[in-house]
């Protein structure tokens, strides 16, 4: 592991899974740089998804870069990845240092306010492979993000997503556990959330 990060490390000790925390991955300047940046710079959609045979519009708004040949699709979203920008190549670069995966993608999530979700789901998509490895990184307002094991009914977590922090999803994590953004009536700012991925 980078020594650089091992006094900002947080191992959660959770069943089939395998989950590490770095609440300053990135350091609030730089974190506030980025975030502006990035509010500015992705060509942000807003995309209709189907549930229980009825459209709605995402409650945020996505955006797909990386390697042009791997799309990416969920919730019956196809998504075509726009060119690496600087800056998130530069992201990506540092994100690897600790994960120890060449990402080939990176799909954002723009969450306008405390109305803006993302509910309950594992990273588990076809095109991800076996045990996937997913990076996940949050600048702007915090959020809550929520964990629950497919199985164990007892074994949830809560973790408050800072500014600047990055999430490490390995091993059977999207087998075993499902998570969310969950919505909340507090005022709150918005949050960029950027998720690198591994596409097969």
């Amino acid at each position: 592991m980078n020594s650089l990060f091992q006094s900002q490390t947080i191992f959660l000790n959770l069943p089939d899974a395998e989950i590490i925390y770095y609440p300053a991955f990135f350091d609030k300047k730089e974190a506030d740089e980025i975030y502006a940046e990035l509010m500015n710079s992705i060509p942000w959609q807003h995309d209709e998804i189907t549930v229980y045979g009825k459209k709605h519009l995402q409650p945020r708004l996505t955006a797909l870069h990386g390697n042009q040949e791997k799309s990416y699709s969920y919730s019956n979203i196809k998504m075509q990845p726009h060119p690496w920008s600087f800056l998130l190549q530069k992201i990506k670069s540092k994100v690897e240092t600790v994960a120890d995966v060449s990402f080939t993608s990176v799909l954002l999530n723009y969450y306008r306010d405390g109305k803006d979700s993302n509910g309950w789901h594992a990273d588990n998509e076809k095109e991800l492979g076996i045990n996937p490895v997913i990076a996940s990184l949050s600048f702007g307002a915090e959020r809550i993000f929520q964990l629950k094991h497919n199985t164990q009914k007892d074994q949830k977590k809560n973790i408050v997503l800072e500014h600047g922090s990055l999430l490490l999803m390995k091993g059977t994590t999207q087998h075993f556990w499902k998570h969310q953004i969950p919505k909340t009536t507090k005022p709150i700012d918005s949050r960029i959330n950027l998720t690198f991925r591994l596409i097969k």
